[in-house]
């Protein structure tokens, strides 16, 4: 016990005078997950929107202000001609154009049909997806509008029957993305600092030459690994607080779940990230391509498969199928779980057994090769 404790206060103490490495532990992760909590977010404002409107009248003029009084739309132009939306939308000033064509004023006055035409720059599938979807319920407000209007003309001031719908969101009711995106950043940093640090720190040992240092001390191998992984381990939990911090404080994610659950799931996790980090050093000579292995190797097709950055639902059976070997997976569905939904282990039983079950065997066959290494 006394040779592990010596060579955790050695890491920490290595930490302590490399100038570099305590910014990186300390810093870089809020850093991180406030650059990304800004960044990472689905949220769809503010659309450019240029317009020609070839009526001019009272009801186009309606509609455009239906557009812009959505909160969704910004007009960046008026043209007083159709074609001069292309300039618009091939410059990328604007990402949607709305054309209303002439007489259509009069046309809704009579009751007889009118046409409008909606544009948009399918260059950013997801950006052209949500703006269509927001003018569609515009448009459609709009004709209803116009139809209630009409029947009370016909019905003597009678209002016909209407259903009125009433809506509920659960666990995020302001929709905000960021409540649903800043806890999977919280995860993906967790992941690639405990990964790195573990795999950068012990070849770091390789490449200054004191391994072999190490190796012909009286200490064991179980010891020698212990010593090595434990430092990385409560890193780890301080940058979980830290983020943490940032992600309750800064951006107001409300933490509904229990914080001692969240610290012990993470840990499960954490035994994951610091096996892989094991098995990268067995496998790299120098820091650098330590790094470049991880990244390649690990960190990519976690964040890509994890459910973080593209939904799990919308890919194709096998790489759905895939993704059941990603343990970001099962630790993003925990976080957001105890965040958003405040569930607890009655719930997230299944994603903690999972974890556990890869961090043991992960962390068991890279302690396995590290200490055939040794040998």
């Amino acid at each position: 016990m006394k040779a592990i404790r010596e060579m955790i206060v050695k890491e920490f103490l290595q930490i302590r005078r490399d100038k570099r490495m305590l910014p990186i532990v300390i810093l870089a992760p809020i850093v991180q997950v406030i650059l990304l909590g800004y960044a990472a977010t689905v949220d769809v404002k503010e659309i450019p929107l240029v317009v020609s409107d070839m009526d001019n009248s009272r009801e186009s003029r309606e509609l455009i202000a239906r557009f812009t009084n959505s909160g969704y739309f910004v007009v960046a132009a008026y043209v007083d001609r159709p074609k001069k939306i292309d300039e618009y939308l091939d410059g990328s000033v604007a990402t949607m154009a709305v054309l209303i064509p002439e007489n259509f004023g009069k046309n809704i006055g009579t009751g007889r049909g009118t046409q409008l035409q909606l544009i948009a720059d399918g260059a950013d599938a997801n950006t052209a997806n949500i703006s269509l979807g927001y003018a569609s319920q515009i448009t459609a407000g709009y004709s209803q509008s116009i139809l209630l209007n009409q029947l009370l003309k016909t019905s003597g001031g009678l209002a016909p029957p209407q259903l009125k719908v009433e809506t509920r969101v659960w666990f995020n009711p302001d929709l905000r993305s960021a409540n649903y995106m800043v806890p999977g950043v919280v995860a993906m940093i967790l992941m690639i600092i405990t990964t790195t640090f573990t795999s950068a720190g012990i070849v770091r040992e390789k490449e200054i030459g004191t391994m072999e240092q190490l190796l012909v001390t009286p200490i064991k191998p179980h010891q020698l690994i212990l010593g090595k992984l434990l430092p990385f381990v409560i890193i780890g939990f301080i940058d979980v607080i830290l983020v943490l911090g940032v992600a309750v404080n800064l951006f107001g994610i409300p933490l509904k779940g229990s914080i001692p659950l969240l610290f012990g799931l993470a840990g499960l996790f954490i035994l994951t990230t610091l096996g892989l980090g094991l098995f990268v050093s067995t496998i790299s000579h120098t820091q650098q391509q330590a790094m470049m292995t991880a990244q390649f190797f690990i960190f990519f097709p976690m964040i890509f498969l994890s459910g973080f950055t593209f939904p799990i639902e919308n890919m194709p059976k096998i790489i759905q199928a895939i993704t059941y070997i990603i343990p970001l997976r099962y630790f993003l569905e925990i976080i957001r779980g105890l965040f958003l939904k405040g569930v607890g282990i009655e719930t997230l039983w299944p994603q903690a057994l999972a974890l556990l079950v890869f961090g043991v065997t992960i962390l068991s066959l890279s302690v396995l090769r590290f200490q055939k290494r040794l040998g």
